[in-house]
């Protein structure tokens, strides 16, 4: 199986608005993704310098970039990306 790459933004905005609890992200994997996810921090995407962009905190699974990002909303990425890929 392909690997799922999360880049987590570190920037000081993503920070702030929720990404360092998006960097827990590896505990709350489920079970059958651990090894099948690779996360790692970024220092910016620059998103948040355009509006047009939505809000931080930004992640990124694999080329897809989800804004406004959560844990939950993360997780539901990573497993949809994952469905995919069976």
């Amino acid at each position: 199986m392909e690997k799922i790459t999360v880049s987590i933004c570190t920037g000081t905005a993503c920070f702030v608005m929720g990404a360092s609890e998006i960097l827990l992200l590896g505990e709350q994997l489920p079970p059958e993704l651990k090894d099948r996810v690779e996360i790692e921090g970024v220092t910016c995407f620059e998103n948040c310098k355009n509006p047009q962009c939505g809000k931080a905190p930004f992640v990124k699974v694999n080329d897809e970039i989800v804004e406004s990002a959560t844990l939950v909303s993360v997780l539901e990425k990573i497993q949809q990306v994952a469905a995919l890929q069976k």
